[in-house]
């Protein structure tokens, strides 16, 4: 049995979870965020031994798709949660000598080195935030922040010799020693 996903889901209060026959649904102080519901999967609201809400995870079967999907909902329910209450924060760190990204309306204008700047649109419920050389993106929705910011990073993805480009805060970029002079 997955250890993922016979975990309980505690919902935190101000969260309502409604779950119908294709999808879940969370609303919660920061929004409402739903999702297609896996059909080998069985979830259900419940209450635990101290009395507290929590949704619950069953698998119909054994076969690896089902297991593999499983502990997945129980992860993907979990984000939603966490996103309607908390929400959720990406951090790209631009370097280079003349790299810059600033807000204009609902768009990012990126300064990348190349001959014209990059006009990327935000996806709906993505918010940015330009700190000196920090994109900061937030929203509720954890796949779509992710793909924005993987969008964003392959304008001009970190190269191993100086360190240029854009990545994330968390990422460390593995220096190679270039060119040697003639002895």
């Amino acid at each position: 049995m997955s250890r993922i996903g016979r975990k309980p889901l505690e919902i935190p209060k101000g969260v309502t979870v409604s779950i119908t026959k294709d999808s879940v649904s969370t609303k919660g102080p920061k929004g409402t965020l739903s999702m297609k519901r896996h059909r080998d999967i069985e979830i259900k609201q419940a209450k635990d031994d101290e009395g507290k809400d929590v949704v619950v995870f069953e698998r119909r079967g054994e076969q690896g798709p089902q297991r593999a999907a499983h502990g997945l909902m129980r992860a993907l329910v979990g984000n939603m949660l966490t996103g309607v209450t908390k929400g959720f924060e990406r951090q790209l760190e631009i370097n280079g000598v003349g790299y810059k990204a600033e807000l204009k309306g609902p768009k990012i204008v990126l300064s990348l080195g190349y001959s014209h700047p990059i006009e990327y649109p935000l996806p709906e419920g993505i918010a940015a935030k330009v700190d000196k050389n920090m994109l900061i993106l937030s929203g509720i929705d954890r796949q779509a922040l992710g793909a924005a910011a993987s969008k964003i990073r392959s304008f001009r993805p970190p190269e191993p010799y100086k360190g240029k480009g854009i990545k994330y805060i968390e990422e460390t970029i593995v220096r190679k020693a270039g060119k040697t002079a003639g002895k």
